[in-house]
């Protein structure tokens, strides 16, 4: 028996999963990370997007919400976002 608790299990579809996406602040880093989730989420409502810069100003996050419909489906995308080279984390 562990002490550990176990992470909750998502129930997908899931509505409003929140995706925030920090990469460096150039070349309209906002629209990189809409067209690359639009692919995976063509419903994406673009007018609930949200960005900040960081104190800095060398990053911005760029935070969605979407309908994750599985694990793949998450995987799939995050993947996508990180072999372009511009997103540092996904969360």
């Amino acid at each position: 028996m562990s002490d550990t608790p176990e992470a909750p299990k998502i129930e997908f579809p899931c509505e409003n999963y929140p995706i925030k996406v920090v990469g460096f602040n150039e070349d309209n880093f906002r629209g990189f990370v809409i067209e690359t989730v639009q692919i995976h989420v063509p419903d994406l409502d673009i007018s609930q997007v949200t960005v900040a810069e960081s104190r800095t100003g060398k990053y911005l996050s760029v935070r969605l919400n979407i309908t994750a419909h599985s694990e793949q489906h998450l995987k799939t995308l995050h993947e996508d976002l990180k072999a372009s080279g511009r997103v540092q984390t996904v969360l």
